[in-house]
This record gives structure tokens, C-alpha cells and sequence, in this order.
């Protein structure tokens, strides 16, 4: 696998991940894990996260 086919295939992941993030605060699906409900605030640093980690995914992939 090539560096540009690499960044591309982790930018599309982190693109589904924060998808899904936003998903979960639009519509107010909650999250559990092992019986402690995940706070709605949690999504919110993870679509940023995974917002940026998409961002660079894509960047590095236009770069090579």
C-alpha cells in the first residue's frame, strides 16, 4: 500500500467516525458503555478530533 493510498483510506475512516459523531448529537442516540451512559459532550470532542484527523488525512493524500 502506498503513503497516499494509506492517508486516504485513514481519511475516510476518521470521516465515518465523525460522521457518526454528529449523527449521535443531532438525533440524540445515546451511547453505552458497560452500563455508564456516555455524556453528549464526549461526541462533541470526538467529531472535532476526528473532523481534524479526516482534514490531514486528506491533505496528505493530495501532497503525495
Amino acid at each position: 500500500m502506498s503513503y497516499r493510498s494509506y492517508a486516504l483510506a485513514t481519511g475516510l475512516i476518521f470521516l465515518v467516525i465523525a460522521v457518526l459523531h454528529l449523527l449521535r448529537v443531532i438525533f440524540g442516540w445515546d451511547a453505552t458503555i458497560a452500563r455508564a451512559v456516555v455524556p453528549k459532550w464526549v461526541s462533541w470532542i470526538a467529531l472535532l478530533i476526528a473532523g481534524y484527523l479526516t482534514y490531514e488525512g486528506f491533505r496528505l493524500s493530495r501532497r503525495s
